[in-house]
């Protein structure tokens, strides 16, 4: 094996946070450790070496619409996108490149396949990244090449193996797509790239099935450092999609495998975004954010909590504070969850009480929409005042 594809340390006992971890990682076993991997920087984003997880996504555009494109790009930034990747099927996508770049408010990736030749025009139009095999673009000088020009504009390459079209051999020899072929894929790739002196490296091992797409993160992380790109492939709708990724990047993360991720959804990049925002939070290595607690409604509710909740949610959801507001529609569990969190509701008799910090502050008698509207002016007020942090503290950074 390449001495390069470092095999990688016994690792010590796996520390078990205390108390004073001041978040919810502590509750797993691998609390606050990560895997270490080479880190490498795409644009401004750091990647891997134990920077910040980064979210990203990719266009549903057509490349060459340059308006329609930088519209998304636009929008899934505001959303909390750090990368984006864009197709480029042809020299035309080429071509967009360039006034979409200077266009693009976080750093774009250039996704290759077969022709060498548009990895040259994406370089050349001052992309971030590439994605790209370089044993599916021709001879080693064709390969040679585009390393070359990558290495001399310091653009990583993510080697992105899918187990829907790994090499015939590699089938053949293991039986059909498996994680040991994915992971063997990947080491071919590497080994191609790292024989012309190219590092700069991120690798994703990714499949539709989520017990085969963990157990090919896994092997990767025992057999290399370079940084892990993480995603379920294929993963579906908004609603399948993100419960298979949830699912299965929730093991990895939580396992402290992963320095990027993306969640493939048939639905707006936007929604990609969110989904792994959330999922990161969930896991305590994303600033928090609000977070919106709900009950899931019985006979006893006397409001519409879901037109509440979500009404609330879409209101002040993407307010960068660490808060809890709750929405309860009873008096048997609400006022004990509503007490809990800094600002809270729940419903009993006509109407229902208001929650501040554990402590009542008043009685609202109005419909659903005002009772949301209630509450989003309760959050406003509360991040204007000093209650709330002077800023939010990144779990993963501790800044």
């Amino acid at each position: 094996m390449d001495s390069r594809l470092i095999i990688r340390p016994q690792v010590g006992p796996e520390r078990v946070g205390s108390h004073h971890d001041g978040d919810h990682r502590r509750y797993f076993s691998t609390a606050g450790h990560r895997e270490t991997t080479r880190q490498i920087q795409v644009g401004g984003v750091k990647i891997g070496g134990g920077a910040p997880i980064s979210v990203q996504t990719m266009t549903k555009t057509e490349t060459t619409d340059v308006a329609a494109t930088v519209a998304q790009i636009q929008k899934v930034a505001t959303a909390g996108a750090d990368l984006v990747r864009l197709a480029v099927p042809d020299n035309a996508a080429a071509a967009a490149l360039a006034p979409i770049r200077a266009q693009s408010p976080i750093p774009l990736i250039a996704d290759i396949h077969f022709n060498y030749l548009l990895a040259l025009r994406a370089l050349e139009a001052g992309v971030d990244g590439l994605r790209l095999n370089p044993g599916n673009v021709g001879g080693a000088e064709r390969v040679e090449t585009v390393a070359r020009e990558a290495k001399a504009r310091g653009v990583p390459i993510r080697i992105g193996v899918n187990a829907g079209s790994l090499e015939q051999d590699l089938l053949e020899a293991h039986g059909g797509p498996t994680p040991e072929a994915m992971v063997e894929s990947a080491l071919r790739h590497i080994r191609i790239l790292e024989d012309m002196d190219f590092l700069d490296i991120k690798v994703s091992l990714k499949a539709s099935n989520v017990p085969m797409t963990v157990a090919a993160y896994r092997l990767m992380a025992k057999r290399s450092r370079y940084p892990l790109h993480l995603g379920v492939t294929e993963a579906g709708t908004a609603r399948t999609g993100t419960i298979k990724s949830a699912v299965g990047l929730g093991i990895l993360l939580a396992e402290g495998i992963g320095d990027t991720i993306r969640i493939s959804l048939s639905a707006d990049p936007a929604e990609e975004v969110a989904a792994g925002i959330q999922i990161l939070r969930a896991l305590g290595l994303r600033a928090p954010g609000v977070n919106v607690i709900a009950c899931p409604s019985c006979g006893r509710t006397e409001i519409d909590v879901e037109k509440v909740a979500v009404a609330v949610e879409n209101r002040i959801g993407s307010l960068p504070y660490a808060l809890n507001v709750a929405v309860m529609g009873c008096a048997v569990n609400g006022p004990g969850e509503a007490a809990e969190a800094q600002l809270g509701f729940a419903a009993g008799g006509r109407g229902g009480l208001l929650y501040r910090d554990g402590r009542v502050v008043g009685r609202v008698q109005a419909s659903e929409d005002e009772i949301a509207e209630v509450l989003a002016r309760e959050v406003e007020a509360w991040a204007a005042s000093d209650s709330q942090p002077a800023a939010p503290v990144d779990p993963a950074t501790g800044e």
